[in-house]
């Protein structure tokens, strides 16, 4: 008696795309996929659907960058980001992963590349070039000093809303506008934030903010 195989489960994968043509594009593009099937959300609803778990976000628009990462994993720690971006170099990568993502696509990757980045990071793993890898690997585990911990760090109200728009994704010019205050002021803010809590980058800020409670991601 012939002993039936069971099909391989079908991955939906959440996409938060902000060009139209390029979601669109995607869709047609897996439409008849015998695994993956891709699903279109906004932010506010990629955040608030608890079913999937496997997400690739397009990194295009102006609002799409790598702090966004940051915001999305500290509100929703159990999806797995892919990201595809324009052609990047080893820092953008590692600022990516930083971030949270677990794969790094070009925009130029063919159908076979996104599947295959899907299935990996699907089964637990990171796709990413191995020198990347490799660099990712030696910073992380790097000695550093001990950041100050949340509760000794005071915040005064300015540095709170430079701080949520900056989870929001904002650019320093965003901030400027919207606070009604000098650019080179915001960078002098964001630098004196990353001091006190003992952070190098924007994105680690980003995460640091969202995951202590320091500020609450609003769904815009």
């Amino acid at each position: 008696m012939p002993i039936a195989l069971k099909a391989p489960s079908r991955l939906r994968v959440a996409l938060l795309e902000s060009e139209p043509v390029r979601a669109q594009g995607f869709l047609s593009l897996f439409q008849n996929h015998p695994r993956i099937e891709f699903v279109v959300f906004d932010l506010p609803g990629l955040l608030a659907d608890r079913e999937f778990s496997l997400a690739l976000v397009g990194l295009h628009g102006d609002h799409l960058t790598p702090a966004l990462l940051g915001t999305i994993r500290g509100l929703r720690s159990d999806l797995r980001l892919i990201v595809m971006g324009p052609a990047a170099d080893d820092e953008a990568i590692l600022a990516a992963i930083g971030a949270g993502a677990k794969a790094y696509l070009e925009a130029s990757a063919t159908r076979a590349q996104v599947e295959q980045a899907i299935e990996i990071v699907n089964q637990g793993s990171i796709w990413a070039p191995r020198r990347v890898l490799s660099l990712f690997v030696d910073r992380v585990t790097r000695p550093v000093a001990r950041p100050p911990t949340p509760t000794s760090i005071q915040f005064t109200v300015r540095e709170r809303e430079v701080l949520k728009l900056l989870v929001a994704a904002r650019s320093n010019r965003e901030i400027a506008v919207q606070l009604g205050i000098g650019e080179r002021t915001v960078k002098a803010h964001v630098a004196k934030l990353m001091r006190k809590v003992g952070v190098e980058n924007r994105i680690a800020l980003s995460i640091h903010a969202v995951t202590h409670a320091i500020v609450t991601k609003s769904p815009e």
